[in-house]
């Protein structure tokens, strides 16, 4: 019998969105031979999910758990919203979810071997959809809030040192809402500024006016598009006239740590044109 490699149970695992152990004893009965066992798993209840396996899982939901100063976030992937609210697919985010918490595992790979690949691959089963845990993040700081908005479409963990989870929790909400891109200005890569302040320049030239005119016009530029991006500088939500550093600091805290997901960012998505769909699975 020929010897069944890791990578063959991966690939295999790839193409058909099953689980770990049922692609292994599928190759071991077709003998090594990866396209027989295709063939055969999809004689019996495979089928579906190696017809999904391919497909682009671009929707799902974003999860969170925090304890003490220890939070994670997860995003799990669907094909469809309908899917993602399904109880089967929210049964499964939370056994991610904790298996994540208690390990502290931030590969994916890694977390989902064993017990959870054969959750995943029985879910591609009976929901019919192409079914992936996409990423895994944790916050360790000595405070710790968790906000999940939007039908759990976007998920962020906020670190405080000093404050309270109330406090944390408020500036997590006010980062689902704005999205800042950085906590504070000096965190901003100097490519980044680099890059603005070339737009800036070339809009300024533009202008027509004295080179040290100018110069004060990119510079008020850069310092308003600082203060756009950066947690620290923005306007609270809930109190646009005190800004977030010093809603902070009033509260005896600093922000150490921020880490956003919005469910499919980044993903590009498949857009298939229904009737064609329809057609095909019909001809199929």
């Amino acid at each position: 019998m020929a010897a069944i490699s890791a990578s063959m149970v991966k690939e295999l695992r790839d193409r058909t969105g099953l689980g770990m152990l049922e692609c292994k004893k599928a190759l071991a009965e077709s003998g090594g031979d990866i396209e027989k066992a295709i063939e055969e798993m999809r004689k019996k209840s495979g089928m579906k999910a190696a017809k999904k396996a391919g497909r682009t899982a671009a929707d799902g939901v974003v999860a969170t758990k925090v304890e003490g100063g220890f939070g994670i976030l997860v995003e799990v992937n669907s094909e469809t919203d309908f899917a993602a609210r399904d109880d089967g697919f929210l049964g499964f985010v939370g056994q991610v979810t904790d298996k994540a918490f208690a390990s502290k595992e931030l590969d994916v790979a890694k977390l989902m071997e064993g017990e959870l690949e054969d959750s995943r691959g029985a879910l591609v089963q009976k929901i019919g959809e192409n079914i992936s845990v996409r990423r895994v993040v944790q916050t360790e700081s000595e405070v710790v809030g968790q906000y999940v908005h939007g039908n759990n479409r976007i998920g962020v963990l906020i670190g405080l040192s000093g404050g309270t989870e109330e406090l944390a929790r408020d500036i997590a909400m006010h980062v689902a809402a704005v999205n800042p891109l950085y906590i504070t200005r000096d965190s901003v890569p100097a490519e980044v500024v680099e890059k603005e302040k070339e737009i800036f320049t070339a809009q300024a030239q533009e202008s027509g006016k004295p080179a040290e005119i100018i110069e004060k016009m990119i510079g008020g530029r850069i310092n308003k598009y600082l203060a756009e991006i950066s947690l620290v500088d923005q306007p609270f939500v809930k109190d646009p006239d005190v800004k977030v550093g010093a809603l902070a600091k009033n509260a005896g805290a600093e922000i150490v740590s921020m880490v956003r997901f919005e469910v499919g960012e980044g993903i590009e998505k498949e857009e298939v044109d229904f009737a064609d769909e329809v057609a095909a699975q019909l001809k199929g």
